[in-house]
């Protein structure tokens, strides 16, 4: 079984061993808000729900932190990605589950024989 680790919090830095279109694909896969820096100096905050690699112009597609619109981004716009939401699927692997489910027998099976049953 593997430790399953989370990207929240993670600030990459991205340089010749770690591409924008690596964090891109990362911030894809990510099941929470990341902050976008831009090129411009702007910061959009939201969740990447769409990316286009094969396009002539690559793109990440976001709905913003307020959920009241959607944002289209071309790669060369964006400077970074900060991974700055709560990871909405942290724990909740399958490994996750079965270490879950064995503490709780464990803890059931305690209880019973702290009880006398």
């Amino acid at each position: 079984m593997t430790e399953e680790k989370s990207l929240e919090g993670w600030a990459p830095e991205v340089s010749d061993e770690l591409t924008l279109e690596e964090v891109i694909e990362r911030a894809f896969e990510y099941r929470g808000d990341v902050t976008i820096s831009r090129t411009d100096g702007t910061a959009i905050v939201g969740f990447v729900y769409n990316r286009n690699r094969q396009s002539a112009e690559p793109y990440v597609e976001m709905l913003d932190a307020s959920a009241n619109s959607h944002l289209t981004m071309r790669y060369a716009d964006i400077e970074n990605v900060v991974f700055t939401g709560r990871d909405t699927s942290a724990g909740k692997s399958f490994e996750a589950w079965q270490r879950r489910r064995e503490s709780a027998r464990k803890a059931r099976a305690q209880r019973a024989q702290s009880s006398g049953g």
